[in-house]
């Protein structure tokens, strides 16, 4: 009998995870963009929502534009919402593969290097957080992509404009816009996206052996999601008003300052 192939058992689970990773990644794009799209633009909206406005910060488009009933309103307001759709595609697919691709692999590193003696509910918590924290710092490379996807999202001038006319005026620098922001959001929202999932996770087993079912990765899924958000949210409101280019010339302490004392 031929020795057990570690090699490729190891290799399948690594293409396993890329591959879902990926199709998630598609899957989430097409499902949820234009919730995207719609948080993006209230996130970079300085005026409070209300019946008067609400198309102009949706839909970008003024009041009774394009309101008449019918297809043709329906379809254009609906069409509104999927600027940057290419851009997301390339952000959100390598994102997906590297994020919940990589973490796995930086954890069992962890494990190996950082925390061989034991494997404690509360070492593997911290285990899961800080892979997931490293993993975010790294996001910032596929910045250029999400600044592409949300100038197109919120700022109708950038829809004139390509990859490379933009770069031509503004420079390459401008597609990493916001990018300490971002490391600081990726690296709070990764750490309670990985460590709540974990915690969740282990709670809902009871730390019994064996794989967790569906339900165990759903609730647990959620959870951490819904920590990252809570967490993350304030600096995705920062990040996204730098990199929408309507605020040109701010820093992020300035517009924190504004939201501070004009939004609350």
């Amino acid at each position: 009998m031929s020795p057990p192939q570690h090699g490729s058992q190891s290799g399948n689970k690594t293409y396993a995870r890329v591959v879902g990773s990926g199709v998630a990644g598609m899957a989430e794009l097409c499902i949820f963009y234009p919730v995207d799209t719609l948080a993006k633009r209230l996130m970079n909206s300085s005026v409070a929502l209300n019946a008067n406005n609400w198309q102009t910060v949706v839909f970008q488009q003024e009041a009774g534009s394009a309101a008449i009933g019918g297809v043709r309103g329906f379809v254009g307001k609906w069409a509104a919402l999927f600027p940057g759709f290419g851009y997301g595609a390339l952000y959100k697919i390598s994102q997906r593969i590297y994020k919940f691709g990589g973490q796995p692999v930086l954890k069992e590193t962890l494990d190996k290097y950082v925390f061989p003696s034991e494997r404690s509910p509360t070492q593997q918590f911290w285990c899961n957080g800080i892979s997931g924290s490293l993993i975010g710092a790294g996001e910032v490379v596929l910045l250029p992509f999400d600044v592409m996807k949300i100038k197109y999202q919120t700022n109708p001038e950038y829809r004139k404009l390509n990859f490379a006319q933009i770069c031509q005026q503004e420079g390459l620098s401008s597609l990493y816009a916001g990018a300490g922001v971002t490391a600081a959001r990726n690296i709070a929202g990764s750490f309670m996206l990985f460590g709540v999932n974990y915690a969740v996770k282990h709670s809902l087993t009871d730390g019994r052996t064996g794989k967790p079912g569906f339900i165990h990765f759903a609730l647990s899924s959620t959870a951490g999601s819904v920590a990252s958000i809570l967490v993350a949210c304030p600096l995705d409101v920062v990040k996204t008003r730098l990199q929408s280019g309507n605020y040109a010339g701010s820093s992020a302490f300035r517009i924190m300052a504004d939201i501070a004392a004009k939004e609350g």
